[in-house]
């Protein structure tokens, strides 16, 4: 009888292993299913933002028209600030929708990412401008939260994201821009790092 108890013991200890394992390899699976969308995201949203400063840098002041027309806000101070022009807003939209295809993005897809992004990045240089901090002055979260939930939000649906996968895109973006800031400025095209 006791052979028998051993043989089923075993039995249920080979299940639950290869249940585990089952479980563990979906788990496995929908990570890396859902990684691979969040850094397409991230991948566009570098180019979104790095495009407008790569075209500054080539071209310095040309075209430098600001978004706000340098007209101050009911508070005396600009909307905006002059390092948010339309050049750069036109530039990001075109790159990143350009870009999208060759993750395996519909165009249309990359270009919402831009366009959301910039929103982001205008809203956050709205608030900053009101709290009185300078244009390219850093403000740890502001900078970097609306300019990548936002296009996360908005592409959601289009790339099954979770809640999950919208706070692990935030993260990584909010990481990702201060480390990318450091290694910009080293190379001279950034003026500043964060």
């Amino acid at each position: 009888m006791s052979n028998i108890i051993r043989v089923k013991y075993k039995r249920l200890k080979i299940m639950e292993k290869h249940a585990f394992s089952r479980i563990v390899e979906g788990y496995r699976e929908r990570l890396f299913m859902h990684l691979v969308p969040i850094v397409k995201v991230l991948v566009l949203l570098m180019m979104a933002n790095g495009a407008p400063v790569i075209l500054k840098r080539l071209l310095g002041a040309r075209l430098a028209f600001p978004v706000d027309g340098n007209i101050p806000f009911a508070d005396g101070r600009p909307i905006f600030g002059p390092s948010k022009t339309i050049r750069g807003v036109i530039i990001s939209l075109a790159v990143t929708a350009a870009i999208a295809p060759a993750l395996g993005l519909d165009w249309r897809v990359g270009l919402l990412i831009a366009v959301a992004a910039m929103a982001g990045d205008l809203l956050s240089s709205f608030i900053k401008r009101r709290a009185g901090l300078s244009s390219g002055g850093m403000a740890l979260g502001l900078d970097q939260i609306p300019e990548s939930l936002f296009p996360l939000l908005v592409v959601r649906g289009d790339l099954d994201l979770t809640a999950g996968d919208i706070v692990a895109g935030v993260a990584g973006f909010l990481v990702g821009e201060l480390l990318l800031s450091q290694i910009l400025y080293r190379f001279g095209v950034r003026d500043r790092p964060y």
